[in-house]
């Protein structure tokens, strides 16, 4: 099974029911208009960032959401992992290690010089995955946000 398929437009429908369980999950207030007018310009090409189906794409079991910026520190081009979602009922089968493995490759392949993500300090689980994708905590630092 080929585990990685870059979505479009004609995936939007499948997608979306896949952000909004991963946004319930996580408890994030997001209603259809939010997702939507975040999901469908990374589907119609917008440089800012990708969306990858996991799984089979006529059912896919689950997505990865990569942003793009700049890093002066890494060399250029760098990106974020913004989200991860592997339905819950399939979990632990290896699939987001092989989409993680999946996405750098392609990544790094494209030019992009790093990839970041941020974990929950408490999920010991994700960090474990994290940590077998070759992802390292960086001791001395702290993701940081603020909502413009």
């Amino acid at each position: 099974m080929k585990a990685l398929h870059l979505a479009g437009p004609d995936d939007a429908g499948k997608l979306l029911a896949l952000v909004a369980g991963f946004h319930a999950e996580q408890g994030f207030d997001t209603d259809d208009a939010h997702r939507e007018g975040a999901i469908l310009p990374l589907l119609d090409g917008s440089p800012h960032g990708a969306i990858w189906l996991i799984g089979p794409r006529r059912a896919p079991v689950g997505y990865i959401a990569v942003t793009f910026g700049w890093s002066i520190e890494f060399g250029g081009l760098d990106a974020i992992v913004d989200e991860l979602y592997i339905r819950p009922a399939v979990r632990n089968r290896g699939m987001g290690s092989e989409a993680l493995s999946g996405i750098c490759k392609a990544l790094k392949d494209a030019g992009v010089k790093a990839l970041h993500l941020e974990v929950d300090a408490s999920d010991e689980a994700t960090q474990r995955l994290y940590a077998r994708a070759k992802f390292r905590l960086r001791e001395s630092y702290h993701y940081m946000s603020r909502v413009l």
